[in-house]
């Protein structure tokens, strides 16, 4: 009898140990549409505030549409861009059908900004992946 109680004593020990050990990443990918700077500033503020509060999250940025601005030279948050996008678990893909639509050449990027053949299909793929979806709209 001793050692059952010794044994399920253990068990309800360990069983948190287990359960907390397994808690799920914090992944999440940002869509990004609007060419709205006060829109930019909000993505950067919430980059920030995520990774420092959780420096394992994994974030990506998706921009698309008229978001482009964002991770071009000249950009209101370039300086911001560039320092986040060396950070190896925080990521900026911006759509190549855009980039074509409105003329902005690989050239125009700001270091560390990756390019994806679709971005709207790079959302979708995050998400089969079990990431979070935020649509980045203040």
């Amino acid at each position: 009898m001793k050692k059952i109680v010794v044994i399920m004593s253990l068990i309800f020990t360990l069983i948190p140990t287990v359960l907390w050990a397994q808690t799920p990443d914090y992944k999440v990918v940002f869509d990004l549409t609007s060419k709205d700077t006060l829109d930019h500033k909000a993505v950067i503020r919430w980059l920030n505030e995520i990774s420092q509060a959780n420096p394992n999250a994994q974030l990506e940025v998706v921009l698309y549409g008229q978001s482009l601005g964002m991770v071009t030279k000249g950009s209101s948050v370039a300086e911001a861009v560039t320092k986040l996008a060396q950070n190896k678990n925080i990521a900026f893909k911006v759509c190549s059908i855009a980039m074509k639509n409105q003329h902005v050449d690989k050239t125009q990027l700001l270091p560390g900004v990756q390019t994806v053949p679709d971005g709207i299909y790079e959302i979708i793929s995050k998400q089969k992946e079990g990431w979070g979806y935020i649509k980045a709209i203040r």
